[in-house]
Order: C-alpha cells, then sequence, then structure tokens
C-alpha cells in the first residue's frame, strides 16, 4: 500500500468521519470547504486516495464515494467482525422482511462502533436515492429501537421492514423518502429495528 501524505490522510480521515455522522459520503464541494482548498484540490486528493486504493467511486454523480477503508489498518482476522445478513429492506416500499438468517458478511471492525450490535439487509428500490442509497445496496444497521427526527432508519410497519428517514411529528410518524417519485409514509406506530450506519455496493 503505498504512503499517504498528511493531508491525503486527513481529507480521508474526514470523509471517514462525515460518514458515520451522516451515513453517506461528503461532496467533493464539501471537502475543499473543510479544509478551505479550491474544488480542484479537492478533487486531486480524492483521485490520489482512490488510486492508493482507499476510495473508490462507481462514476462521478454527487456522493457515490465509498471508503474502502481508514489509514491505519492492518488487513488480518482480527480486524473483520462478520455481523448476520438477515433478509431485505425495501427502499420504495415496505417488503416483509424475511427474518431468515442468510449468511453473514465481512466489516472492518473500525467501521463499528464499541459494544453496539449490527446486522445487514439488502436495499430493494430506489426511494433514497437522492442521498445515495440503490437497489441492491447492502445496508448495515446498527441495533437500536430510538432514533432522532431525521436519521435514516429501518422501521417495520406490520412485519413489513422499510428504509427511510424518521420524524415524529405531532399527531403521527413521517417516514420520508429522499426520492420525489415518492410519497411519506405516515403511521401511528411503528417499530424501530435500528439506525443506518453504512452502505455496502457491489459493482
Amino acid at each position: 500500500m503505498k504512503e499517504l501524505t498528511g493531508r491525503q490522510k486527513e481529507v480521508l480521515s474526514f470523509i471517514a468521519k462525515f460518514i458515520r455522522a451522516h451515513s453517506y459520503p461528503p461532496t467533493i464541494r464539501e471537502i475543499a470547504e473543510s479544509f478551505s482548498i479550491s474544488v480542484k484540490g479537492a478533487h486531486d486528493h480524492i483521485t490520489a486516495l482512490k488510486k492508493k486504493g482507499f476510495l473508490r467511486q462507481v462514476d462521478k454523480r454527487s456522493r457515490t464515494m465509498e471508503l474502502v477503508k481508514s489509514y491505519g489498518e492492518e488487513e488480518d482476522s482480527d480486524s473483520i467482525v462478520h455481523i448476520p445478513l438477515l433478509g431485505t429492506v425495501a427502499a420504495g416500499r415496505p417488503l416483509m422482511a424475511e427474518e431468515n438468517f442468510n449468511g453473514t458478511i465481512p466489516l472492518y471492525r473500525s467501521m463499528m462502533k464499541k459494544n453496539r450490535k449490527y446486522f445487514a439487509l439488502t436495499v430493494k428500490g430506489d426511494s433514497m436515492s437522492g442521498v445515495g442509497i440503490m437497489d441492491g445496496d447492502t445496508a448495515i444497521i446498527e441495533e437500536q429501537s430510538i432514533v432522532r427526527n431525521g436519521e435514516i432508519a429501518v422501521a417495520v410497519i406490520d412485519d413489513a421492514a422499510t428504509l427511510k428517514r424518521f420524524f415524529r411529528e405531532t399527531t403521527r410518524i413521517r417516514l420520508q423518502p429522499e426520492n420525489p417519485s415518492f410519497g411519506p409514509i405516515y403511521c401511528q406506530e411503528v417499530r424501530i429495528a435500528g439506525r443506518l450506519a453504512g452502505i455496502i455496493r457491489q459493482y
């Protein structure tokens, strides 16, 4: 693995923290603003990080950048955790989630918070495409029963699971998609299975 420059380490750290905080990557403009550099300068850093194997990007669309690994990670068995793959979550309309065990997927331990449980679900549909969550992606979910307004959560309604932004309004709960072609889902009762922690995409 090629050595990173000091600034490349800082940019990579910023991207990793942004993804942990927002569950989607920053734009090149957001990176440029954070470091008070030009958009071209930020783009050059991203290009270098991709060439050195730390980032990848399927195309030039905004927020499709993915973190391959953080600086200093050791690629051995001690750094990898296998989390359960538990079925399917809909990102277009609610779909029955098969709560059977469908195997496991490996994750770097550095991508996970200490003493927290995680599971994975496969995304179906494109109602969350506005934040870079696409059909066929694997959603990494941090198990918890309570989420804050605006967080992307797995909500279970009548045994159907869906991935949406969660909003608790005065008299109801709103599950908001991130695609103008889809309308929100309103309900009185919902069970939260967890919050979105990350996305894995196969090419």
